[in-house]
């Protein structure tokens, strides 16, 4: 099968470019850089040019686009939406055009849990009311409903994977964002010195700290392989990516301390905008559809990334 990966030089995207090529896929990659890294892409056939040039990528031989081509930063989103609606709007629009041009009928999407915004009952199926509480969660929201009226009209064969919060590395691929915003990874960075800062702490939580599901970055890019296969041609999947069990921040900072064995220093400071208290997945509907169940851990996650960063 030959998949245009666009962002596949980005964290998930160069794992998922990895995986389907280890599967036997012929991949190219489609990046312009803005957030990714050249040396992230191996093998595969790599494209420097932005979303809104695929049509110059694309042509009839593809079958299959994975999109995570995106801006992800929850509090740049608030403070500057222009920005995300032009380029996860916008540029995916470019992309659904292309594809309607050249026949590629197929697509993967990286969507995200922020589309549900703060949900009031917990774990966040897909079927809990989408309400998203900043301009990220709203431009990922937009390209679900362009992807649903794409297969309605054009034949589509689409699915969303609304992921959750997502760890590790593989094989030396890991997070390399600037500024980095995650969690794990500025962990990470406590655990070699710098100061971490814990974002709120007066969240409606168990400890005060904002609760997430972390799912390993290998999981999360296994899904899109055992996918494929259940792709329908004029329908719109829409699936959670999560483990179904959520960690407080304080009790991530704990796990990195022990896999670490050192200690962070750490101080607290107000919530940033737009950041909900608690999101859990149900993810029962992946196991249900294709089979897929995540079968590595937090831990597992922070010490492959723990070691890559030690690489």
């Amino acid at each position: 099968m030959k998949v245009l990966v666009a962002g596949g030089a980005g964290y998930i995207g160069s794992v998922v470019t990895a995986r389907f090529a280890e599967e036997g896929h012929e991949v190219v990659v489609l990046d312009d850089l803005r957030q990714g890294h050249a040396d992230a892409v191996g093998d595969a056939v790599f494209v420097d040019l932005p979303l809104s040039r695929a049509g110059e990528v694309l042509d009839g031989s593809f079958d299959l686009v994975v999109h995570l081509a995106a801006d992800a930063l929850v509090a740049e989103s608030v403070a500057q939406p222009e920005k995300h609606w032009a380029n996860n709007l916008g540029e995916g629009l470019a992309l659904l055009d292309a594809m309607r041009v050249t026949g590629v009928q197929r697509i993967l999407f990286s969507s995200t849990c922020a589309v549900y915004g703060e949900p009031a009952v917990l774990p966040i199926t897909e079927a809990t009311p989408t309400a998203p509480v900043n301009a990220y969660g709203m431009t990922k929201l937009a390209f679900d409903h362009a992807l649903t009226s794409y297969a309605t009209a054009h034949g589509l064969a689409a699915m969303s994977f609304r992921y959750f919060n997502v760890v590790g590395a593989y094989r030396g691929r890991t997070e390399r964002h600037d500024p980095e915003t995650h969690l794990v990874p500025n962990l990470l960075r406590g655990a070699t010195g710098e100061t971490f800062t814990v974002f709120g702490t007066d969240f409606p939580t168990r400890d005060g700290t904002a609760v997430r599901d972390y799912v390993h970055v290998v999981d999360l890019a296994d899904a899109h392989l055992m996918a494929l296969d259940v792709l329908e041609d004029g329908v719109h999947h829409i699936v959670n990516l999560g483990t179904g069990d959520g960690a407080t921040v304080r009790e991530v900072l704990d796990a990195v301390q022990d896999v670490t064995g050192r200690t962070i220093d750490v101080v607290e400071a107000d919530r940033r905008p737009g950041d909900p208290p608690e999101l859990v997945a149900d993810a029962s509907k992946a196991e249900a559809m294709f089979g897929w169940r995540p079968t590595r851990s937090l831990r597992d996650g922070i010490a492959d990334a723990w070691d890559a960063m030690r690489a």
